[in-house]
């Protein structure tokens, strides 16, 4: 309970008649949590002779036992008023990992923690207690369990979810060494950020098959914004082309026309004084002709 962070427990007791329910009101600080101890909350309920029912929803576990079954209507009622009261949050999604097909009623199991984890491989699959120190809860990692049986075919499964692919990666290492001293057939391997671990399996091929059924998919998001990018239409380019062209040409013609204009102009107005001065005009002289050069004629 401390490790799936139960905040309350409230017990009500209801009669009619000489039958009595017992109603207990399960308040945990997250769906995680709660979901954890409604995984091994119906296991026990299902072994109480009278009807007894556990309902979950977010972070909120009902769990009634009374000494006769509860109508229909009256286990929807309490369903609906769990779910006005939780904060809505959603159950954690390795539980919708686990195949159904073949599933044990009551074997599965959901542990955030190594308490859990013991509790579990305690009832369920005993020979995996000593995976704990592997699992690797410190990093964050959530497991599940169930029991599987078709026909002539058993198996245990057991899935492990960690945060990162890479510290899946580092764990099934771990996996690896520690079941080798396993004589079951018991196997490992590693999908994403998923390890799955199929104990003691009749045969290797309902291994596989197990395994595979397993509905888990990786999945790559992209958290920072993004924009689509279209390439804009090719006539619309041409003449973007084209005008910036013409700007060009024509911004090329005016400063030409500015530059020679003023030079012109000034040599007009000023001849001698601002530009071809003869006082700043050197000329070098090869003699190739008798006549000499006027630095006035170089304009």
């Amino acid at each position: 309970m401390k490790e799936a962070g139960l905040v309350s427990a409230t017990l009500r007791i209801y009669t009619s008649g000489d039958k009595n329910a017992y109603c207990t009101l399960y308040t945990f600080r997250d769906s995680s949590g709660a979901y954890e101890a409604y995984t091994f909350y119906q296991a026990q309920v299902l072994k109480v002779g009278d009807f007894g029912r556990t309902i979950y929803r977010s972070n909120q576990v009902l769990g009634i036992v009374s000494d006769s079954p509860l109508s229909d209507s009256a286990q929807s009622a309490a369903a609906a008023w769990l779910q006005s009261i939780s904060d809505h949050v959603a159950s954690p999604p390795i539980a919708s990992y686990l195949p159904k097909n073949g599933q044990g009623p009551g074997t599965d199991r959901y542990t955030l923690g190594p308490e859990g984890f013991r509790w579990a491989t305690q009832w369920e699959v005993p020979e995996a207690g000593g995976l704990v120190d592997q699992a690797g809860f410190n990093t964050g990692a959530e497991a599940m369990f169930a029991k599987y049986k078709i026909g002539k075919d058993s198996a245990t499964l057991l899935l492990i979810e960690y945060p990162t692919p890479q510290l899946a990666e580092l764990h099934l290492k771990h996996m690896q060494r520690a079941i080798l001293g396993m004589k079951n057939g018991t196997s490992v391997e590693r999908k994403g950020s998923l390890l799955s671990i199929v104990f003691a399996p009749t045969s290797q091929e309902y291994a596989e098959k197990l395994r595979s059924a397993v509905n888990y998919e990786t999945q790559v998001t992209w958290s920072e914004p993004s924009t689509t990018a279209t390439d804009p239409p090719i006539m619309s380019t041409l003449v973007k082309i084209f005008i910036a062209t013409g700007v060009f040409m024509v911004v090329t013609v005016v400063v030409g026309i500015a530059f020679g204009g003023v030079r012109i102009i000034t040599k007009r107005l000023f001849p001698g004084k601002v530009f071809d001065r003869k006082d700043q005009i050197e000329v070098l002289q090869l003699g190739l002709s008798s006549k000499p050069i006027d630095p006035t004629d170089m304009y």
